[in-house]
């Protein structure tokens, strides 16, 4: 219930900060709060971005493109795309009954 964040509840929030205080000194210690939070916001920043291109470059419809070329050239040996596929002539039945078994 008074878990904040990584499992540190509030008792050991107000040790760790007591250690700060006393470590750092009160006349330092909001320059070192504030160059912590600028770190903080910079890391999420920087994991955004990477989520963001990671979501980017694993699309749906990329991945069934990529399968639908890879499944094309092992049935019918060529890369050619979905679309060419669909207006090429069906392979002959031998061939389709080989990969299947």
């Amino acid at each position: 219930m008074g878990e904040i964040m990584f499992g540190i509840g509030m008792p050991e929030l107000i040790v760790i900060a007591v250690v700060a205080l006393l470590v750092v000194g009160p006349k330092k210690l909001p320059d070192l709060a504030k160059s912590l939070g600028k770190g903080f916001q910079e890391f999420k920043k920087a994991t955004d971005g990477v989520t963001d291109s990671i979501k980017e470059s694993f699309k749906p419809d990329d991945l069934k493109k990529d399968v639908d070329d890879i499944k094309n050239s092992l049935l019918y040996g060529k890369k050619d795309e979905v679309a060419d596929h669909e207006t090429s002539p069906s392979p002959p039945k031998d061939a389709t009954s080989k990969v299947q078994s």
